[in-house]
């Protein structure tokens, strides 16, 4: 069976961080790298985050984006990518909220 799944251009996050971009925005992104159990979303999902804090799509479903999003702002200004870990086993993940059971590697990096 054949993945059908398709975000219009309105809801993409690379479309959007594209247009973001084209509008002299600084813009970071970040992917789900790897996941371990019960994981909130997928290998491959996108959250993108501009310099002013506007965030558009998830990495985990409303868990940790908030962390996510704080992180970026640093990658935005100082340009160094990051590899951010959560997980139940990190006191850090259960402080926001990814109580799933499951871990998350997500990769944060400037774009442009």
């Amino acid at each position: 069976m054949q993945n059908t799944a398709h975000l219009d251009e309105s809801r993409d996050p690379l479309i959007i961080a594209e247009g973001w971009m084209k509008d002299g925005k600084d813009v970071a992104i970040a992917t789900v790298v790897e996941t371990w159990g019960s994981a909130p979303r997928p290998v491959g999902s996108h959250l993108v985050i501009d310099a002013e804090g506007n965030f558009h799509g998830s990495v985990s479903g409303g868990c940790v984006e908030g962390a996510v999003v704080s992180e970026a702002a640093d990658v935005i200004e100082g340009g160094k990518p990051r590899m951010l870990e959560f997980g139940v086993a990190d006191e850090t993940a259960w402080q926001v909220g990814l109580s799933c059971g499951g871990r998350i590697k997500v990769y944060v990096e400037r774009l442009g």
